[in-house]
């Protein structure tokens, strides 16, 4: 009597999207080169003053190219990395317009809304890098997620 090998095929079937999932599914949102990112600040100290009240910034070293820090309500925090994303090989760093809401890449004039890291005007097409903030009032906590 000739044996089935019916059942081992449908665990391979089975099992192959899990394995091409696992490979594409744990890519993370990192487009500029990784570099770890876990620290804290008091923003009751006064280098960190301009946190104090929404729409306030600072930037900050750490990440790629620097980060920048932006107090989006009194209870959320955004971090996103200055590495302008238009370019990466190049390495440029996005600076803060006057008005506190555009970050712009001095080599290529591509635009990002502070808010979030998405692409506002110009030739890049990948939002900058965002990392977790955690906030337990005063301390800041900023990482790689």
């Amino acid at each position: 009597m000739k044996k089935s090998r019916r059942y081992p095929r449908i665990l391979w079937v089975g099992f192959l999207p899990f394995l091409l999932c696992q490979s594409k599914c744990n890519d993370s949102d990192q487009f500029i080169p990784y570099v770890p990112v876990d620290f804290e600040i008091n923003i009751d100290l006064p280098a960190y003053i301009d946190l104090s009240v929404p729409s306030g910034h600072i930037a900050v070293s750490g990440g790629s190219q620097g980060i920048i820090l932006y107090r989006y309500t009194l209870d959320q925090f955004v971090a996103l990395d200055r590495h302008a994303t238009a370019d990466i090989p190049a390495g440029c760093q996005v600076q803060v317009e006057e008005d506190g809401l555009i970050l712009t890449d001095p080599c290529s004039n591509a635009q990002w809304l502070i808010i979030d890291g998405s692409v506002v005007d110009g030739d890049a097409s990948l939002p900058l890098h965002r990392y977790a903030t955690a906030w337990t009032p005063p301390i800041l906590r900023v990482y790689n997620p």
